[in-house]
C-alpha cells in the first residue's frame, strides 16, 4: 500500500465544479480500475467514463478536461458525493489526481471516513455557501485545517466539522498506523515499566 500524502495546514487553490448530485463511487473511479493495490497512477482512471470518449480521447464537454481546471486542488460537488460502495479506490483517485479538498452539503459516510485516512478533506458547508461556490467556478478560496473554515475571496469564512484526529493525521501527513508508529518508544517505554512492576 502506498504512504500517506504529505501533511499540509491549509490548500488555497481555484475550484473545479462538478454539481451533479449522488456521484457515487463507481463514478470516482470505474470498478475495472481496482485492481491495483497503491493509489499510483489511478489519477488517470478518475472519472474515466466521463472524462473519456468511446475512442479514449479526453471528451472536451468534460470540465476536468478544460483548460480553466487545470491545477485546481478543490472540487465543489453536489449533494451525497461518494456515495456506493466502500471503495477506498475513490479517494486515492482524487488525490492521485491532484484534488486536496472536495466541498459539498453531504458525503457518504464511507467516503467521508475513507477521505479523512487517505489526504482528502472532505468539506461539508451550508447550503448558501454551496450554492455560491456552485454559482461561481473557478474562485480562488482556502480550505484551512487550522480553524476548520473555508475561506472565501471576500473574507468571508463558514466552518466545516472534522474529527481533531483526523486533522491532526492530515496536517502531519500521517494516517492511523504512522501515528502509532510514531509512538513507538513511548510505547516500548510504558511496556518496559509495565513489565518491571510485573504486570
Amino acid at each position: 500500500m502506498s504512504a500517506a500524502p504529505k501533511g499540509f495546514e491549509a490548500v488555497t487553490s481555484r475550484t473545479v465544479v462538478l454539481p451533479r448530485t449522488d456521484i457515487d463511487t463507481d463514478q470516482i473511479i470505474p470498478a475495472r480500475f481496482l485492481r491495483t493495490t497503491t493509489r499510483e497512477g489511478l489519477g488517470q482512471q478518475l472519472f474515466a467514463d466521463w472524462r473519456y470518449l468511446a475512442d479514449g480521447s479526453p471528451n472536451p464537454d468534460f470540465v476536468l478536461n478544460r483548460p480553466e481546471a487545470a491545477g485546481c486542488r478543490i472540487l465543489v460537488g453536489g449533494r451525497n458525493f461518494g456515495c456506493g460502495s466502500s471503495r477506498e479506490h475513490a479517494p486515492w483517485a482524487l488525490v492521485d489526481f491532484g484534488i486536496q479538498a472536495v466541498v459539498s452539503t453531504e458525503f457518504a459516510d464511507i467516503f467521508r471516513a475513507n477521505s479523512l485516512k487517505n489526504g482528502l478533506v472532505p468539506v461539508i458547508v451550508d447550503q448558501a455557501t454551496h450554492a455560491w461556490l456552485l454559482a461561481n467556478p473557478g474562485v480562488e478560496i482556502t480550505v484551512d485545517l487550522k480553524t476548520a473554515s473555508v475561506i472565501l475571496p471576500d473574507g468571508r469564512s463558514a466552518p466545516f466539522p472534522i474529527d481533531p484526529f483526523a486533522r491532526y493525521c492530515l496536517m502531519q501527513g500521517v494516517d492511523q498506523l504512522g501515528y502509532l508508529l510514531s509512538k513507538n518508544d513511548e510505547i516500548t517505554a510504558w511496556e518496559q515499566r509495565r513489565a518491571a512492576r510485573g504486570y
